[in-house]
């Protein structure tokens, strides 16, 4: 996988989170996953074609997307389907940050709308075979990975 791909939503997941809820993400260690279980309680997933295929998944520790969705609604939230919602809303705006980054590189990429799933050790299911890259991320409340699993279209 393209190196320049990952930087991109590293990038972009550091973005969105500082602007939309003035959280700081601290990106840890890149690793290949090898299985298909979740690493986090929420996750969208988001699909890719164009100049590349694959997918994107973030998935969100509980305590994280609850105080990410507070602080986006400035005020506490309580209930699970906007939370659910919101990791499908996160997906997207970190998916389109990334590709319009991407963009200015010369390539084409569009995106699907993305599905949610939550729950312990969830299957995120990506369109590619293969190990996906994980980027692990630390904040103040909690952790999210970001997923990724794309390649070029030849």
């Amino acid at each position: 996988m393209n190196v320049k791909y990952i930087n991109a939503f590293i990038e972009s997941a550091v973005n969105v989170l500082k602007v939309m809820a003035f959280i700081d993400a601290t990106p840890g260690k890149p690793y290949a996953k090898q299985d298909q279980t979740a690493r986090g309680d929420f996750s969208g997933l988001i699909t890719f074609s164009g100049s590349v295929t694959g997918s994107l998944a973030l998935s969100f520790s509980e305590s994280c997307i609850y105080k990410i969705v507070s602080n986006m609604l400035g005020e506490n939230q309580e209930t699970s389907n906007m939370v659910k919602n919101a990791a499908g809303e996160l997906t997207n705006m970190i998916s389109g940050d990334a590709r319009k980054r991407l963009q200015s590189q010369g390539l084409i990429i569009q995106a699907d709308i993305p599905i949610i799933l939550s729950g312990k050790d969830h299957l995120i299911k990506h369109v590619l075979t293969g190990p996906s890259i994980i980027v692990p991320f630390e904040t103040a409340f909690g952790g999210f990975v970001v997923d990724i699993n794309i390649k070029d279209v030849k």
